[in-house]
């Protein structure tokens, strides 16, 4: 395939899938101010991957490149939004996955923490999303929060508490001074 070929064809074939590319990038990366970028850089896979040879489903191949670009910038910066492990199902294009039922129950499992964090108090919830799911220390929270690191260690305790109570039934331990 020549150069020129492949332009031809990524012009026919993959830039009018923009408007629904950058829908789902949107949809599935909560930083905004990445998605300029990580289009660019689908694009690049893409070309170059066409410049070997042209896929025969180009829709389904942007897209679980795509997907894959995503799951490789979730796993290089250590963070998980579950907004983005729970909602990467909803593309509908043949993809590497695991067997079908772990992926199901990945799902499930996800939806539970969903639930069980809507669960929480609001306060709670954004303290607890942004320690164990952003990964931000205690300062970090506080200064996001607005509130004294004591108020987040508090915040925090309450929440996997309530977590706990949620997930296995058991009321949590309740610490007392003496």
């Amino acid at each position: 395939m020549t150069a020129f070929e492949v332009d031809a064809w990524f012009v026919r074939e993959v830039l009018p899938l923009e408007a629904a590319l950058m829908e789902f990038l949107q949809h599935n990366w909560r930083n905004r101010s990445d998605i300029y970028d990580f289009r660019q850089e689908i694009y690049i896979r893409v070309f170059e991957a066409a410049l070997r040879e042209i896929p025969e489903r180009p829709k389904q191949f942007v897209f679980a490149t795509a997907r894959h670009f995503l799951i490789d910038r979730v796993r290089h910066e250590r963070i998980i939004p579950i907004e983005a492990a729970a909602d990467l199902e909803a593309l509908e294009v043949a993809a590497d996955m695991p067997a079908p039922d772990r992926a199901v129950l990945a799902r499930d499992e996800l939806r539970r923490l969903q639930a069980a964090l809507d669960r929480l108090p609001p306060r709670c919830r954004e303290a607890v999303v942004l320690g164990r799911i952003e990964g931000l220390s205690r300062s970090e929270i506080a200064a996001r929060m607005g509130v004294a690191e004591s108020a987040v260690s508090k915040y925090l305790s309450t929440g996997i508490r309530t977590l706990v109570e949620i997930f296995y039934g058991e009321a949590p331990t309740v610490r007392r001074k003496p």
